[in-house]
């Protein structure tokens, strides 16, 4: 009972911080709400009042909700998946596979660089093997955050086009460098090499995970085409994702190799077939996000809940944190330019692609989980160096992504988004010759006119 009631008030505090958020005109978006709000039903606030139900009183309960946090990530993969339209990717396809694979090794060879160099002007601070594992965490980048800002303004456009395979293929690159990157620090501490973990199993685990998804996403399709009912084709859709995700935990050793998958990358290949077979996808996704919807601000809020901020009282923890952060920004944001201007992208998706790959979260603690077992003092100091980044990027993350997608018109003014909805059920509704065409010409001259008098009076957007 009490985490039920942890859980409903979490999720209501989440919603309430965001009417907060707009009352105050803060122009923030509703994923920074979620986590403000995890904050504040987490154990550093309202979980400290050792009330139960109000709060959670220890990171314990809040990891006891893993199957809602793990769900939810799946849902999130499924629909970045559903983006992968073949016809999309044959124009962007190239570009998103050299950008994806430029700039998650740039910000591992700029982590790199940075720590080994404090690494000589603070002996002590960090050793070469967390520097290594470090520089390897610094590749995954946070597909939800990303997804939710996307959603929230119906972004649309060159940059959002790219940024969402972009951020799906973050994923298959940073567990190849991580396992890569992991194994050579692990030789180091044990003096030992290991070339089937360090080579072998994540290029399985990849090939295994998209190999599922796919087999999944065929079965699925299959399955949709023996019901007749949008309810009971949405009911199937959920629980073949959430059947997905049980899956995608599954592992197994055969021959001393071990056999794991990946729950983004199958869960992403569940939804890019599904999107590209069935033609009924497009309808039952736009179901699907309005059942998700609660899910996934719930999630948000679990992962304000689990911030950790006793990484704060730790000095050396900062120090190598802001070097990280910055390092890390720094890499993400140059290796997405050069391999923007190398794939002749547009202007202003070289200009601001970079900055929405900063957001960090679920896949980099993931990697922590694999870092502990380096032993001694090295996981402690990596998880915690990771946790206090997360800190940061969860909180700004978000926000720089909305900036980002604003400046390069993806993301349109709220008046203006409102009016071209307006505009297109007066389309469809002249295509049914539902409403006169005189009608059709008001709503143009609508549009037009809420898009000048936004440019004069920006302040008023949405008002």
């Amino acid at each position: 009972m009490a985490t039920l009631l942890s859980s409903a008030l979490a999720l209501l505090i989440g919603l309430l911080m965001t009417r907060v958020f707009k009352i105050l005109h803060l122009h923030l978006p509703d994923v920074t709400a979620f986590l403000i709000a995890g904050l504040i039903v987490g154990p550093y606030c309202l979980g400290r009042l050792g009330i139960e139900g109000i709060g959670f009183t220890s990171y314990e309960e809040v990891e006891n909700l893993n199957v809602i946090t793990n769900t939810a990530l799946g849902f999130i993969a499924f629909s970045i998946g559903n983006e992968f339209l073949l016809s999309q990717l044959k124009t962007i396809g190239k570009q998103a596979v050299v950008v994806g694979i430029i700039q998650a090794l740039a910000a591992t060879i700029l982590v790199d660089v940075a720590l080994v160099i404090l690494h000589f002007i603070i002996p002590g601070t960090l050793s070469i093997e967390a520097t290594i594992t470090l520089g390897a965490i610094a590749t995954a980048t946070a597909p939800a955050a990303t997804l939710m800002v996307v959603r929230q303004y119906k972004a649309k456009g060159k940059l959002t086009d790219i940024l969402l395979p972009v951020v799906a293929l973050d994923d298959a690159v940073g567990l190849t460098v991580f396992a890569i990157s992991f194994g050579i620090a692990n030789s180091l501490v044990t003096g030992k090499t290991d070339l089937v973990g360090i080579i072998v199993e994540p290029l399985i685990e990849i090939v295994a995970s998209l190999a599922l998804g796919s087999l999944l996403g065929w079965v699925l399709t299959m399955l949709e085409r023996t019901f007749f009912s949008n309810s009971n084709r949405l009911s199937l859709t959920i629980a073949f994702v959430v059947l997905t995700v049980a899956l995608s935990m599954l592992s197994f050793t055969v021959g001393g190799v071990k056999i794991s998958f990946s729950t983004l990358l199958v869960c992403m290949m569940l939804g890019t077939v599904f999107c590209n077979i069935c033609p009924l996808s497009n309808d039952l996704m736009e179901r699907a996000d309005k059942w998700t919807a609660p899910l996934f601000a719930l999630f948000f809020v679990l992962s304000g809940a689990e911030l950790e901020l006793e990484v704060l009282s730790s000095g050396a923890v900062i120090l190598v944190g802001v070097i990280y952060i910055l390092a890390r920004s720094l890499g993400k944001y140059i290796g997405a330019y050069m391999s923007c201007k190398a794939t002749k992208c547009d202007p202003l998706v070289t200009k601001y692609l970079g900055i929405t790959l900063l957001p960090q979260a679920g896949v980099a603690l993931g990697m922590c989980v694999t870092a502990a077992k380096l032993g001694n003092a090295d996981g402690v100091l990596i998880r915690n160096i990771v946790l206090f980044s997360v800190l940061i990027y969860e909180l700004f993350g978000p926000l720089l992504t909305k900036w980002a997608l604003t400046k390069s018109g993806d993301i349109q003014p709220s008046a203006v988004n409102v009016s071209t909805r307006r505009m297109n059920k007066f389309q469809e509704a002249v295509e049914q010759n539902t409403v006169s065409p005189a009608s059709m010409k008001q709503a143009k001259r609508n549009i037009e006119w809420r898009k000048k008098k936004i440019a004069k009076h920006p302040e008023k957007n949405g008002k």
